[in-house]
């Protein structure tokens, strides 16, 4: 069975498919067009994906036919079209769990830089622009006590809320498409609707799984509702918000301030103006960027692979139906 991979894994993965004695294909460069792209899953029955440059929809599926697995190199997929998948009896793999920790290790970290303005004063010392001690200058928050509002309460989600309430004892409230009985008895959260979290949260992150009814969900009419103090913190997906719309709320000082680890668009252009201001920090999607997360992943996709050529379930699948595929 021949199995492209478009980019770079660690070798965890690549043994593992080597000593199932799969047939790695391997492009000749990694910036490829979307014609070249197509050209190498054309000449594969299954991909290892890294990265959502393409989309793999309706039409992929026509322009390559001989495609019957994809194992993703990421939880999210939402680039992918899942029925049109389903329908075509081909089995989409991703890689959960893994890097839980490490995504919501970002999500802390963000939210600690954001409430005490590190990447402002950060530049300032860079500049040698530290300036005589001034009582009143770009004042940070603390976080103790505070409420801690997570909309998508799963495995990542989970975690950034037990740091925050072990670290600086933050009541947690949260919003799913339904109840986490887990986080309920574990951590004493509390289910609230969307309007509540907006309303309620001290601190928003963002952890659900991106949907097409989520495209900037987070736009003015929300931050507008949001508390004064607000920080907004968003590791999961950049359409999940509306840029501009946070752009002119933290102005507009609607919210109080923004950590971001994805961007609508992304990547961000460097002069984009949010980035300019004193209670922002933006990371260039680093979630996952741990060695053990990132070797995780390699491990969970090429098992994904691995079990999909000995005609097995993919343990890891986000259309588990398609058990049984045909080689």
């Amino acid at each position: 069975m021949k199995v492209f991979i478009n980019k770079r894994i660690p070798e965890t993965g690549i043994k593992i498919l080597e000593e199932e004695g799969l047939e790695i294909i391997f492009p000749q460069h990694e910036n490829l067009s979307h014609e070249e792209w197509l050209k190498y899953c054309q000449n594969a029955d299954a991909i290892l994906s890294i990265g959502n440059d393409f989309k793999y929809n309706k039409g992929f599926f026509e322009a390559c036919p001989s495609i019957k697995a994809i194992a993703l190199y990421s939880v999210g997929f939402d680039h992918v079209d899942i029925k049109e998948a389903s329908q075509r009896n081909i089995p989409i793999g991703n890689t959960p769990d893994v890097l839980s920790k490490a995504t919501s290790d970002v999500a802390f970290l963000l939210m600690q830089a954001v409430a005490r303005r590190a990447s402002y004063n950060f530049q300032k010392v860079k500049e040698g622009n530290w300036g005589a001690f001034d009582p009143l200058h770009a004042l940070g928050q603390e976080l103790y006590g505070k409420t801690l509002g997570i909309f998508g309460l799963g495995r990542i989600g989970f975690e950034m809320a037990e740091k925050s309430q072990k670290a600086f004892d933050m009541k947690i409230i949260y919003h799913n498409r339904h109840p986490n009985g887990e986080a309920e008895k574990e951590l004493g959260a509390t289910y609230v609707s969307f309007e509540e979290l907006i309303k309620n949260s001290d601190v928003l992150s963002v952890h659900a799984n991106f949907t097409p009814e989520h495209q900037e969900l987070f736009n003015h009419e929300v931050f507008e509702q949001m508390k004064t103090n607000a920080i907004f913190i968003n590791t999961a997906r950049g359409g999940f918000h509306h840029q501009k719309d946070l752009y002119h709320a933290l102005v507009k000082k609607q919210i109080w301030g923004a950590g971001l680890d994805v961007t609508n668009p992304e990547p961000m252009m460097k002069d984009d103006p949010i980035l300019e201001l004193s209670s922002v920090c933006v990371l260039p999607h680093i979630g996952s960027a741990t060695i053990e997360a990132r070797n995780g992943m390699a491990k969970l996709a090429a098992e994904n692979i691995t079990a999909f050529s000995k005609g097995q379930r993919m343990p890891h699948c986000a259309n588990p139906e398609i058990y049984s595929p045909t080689l």
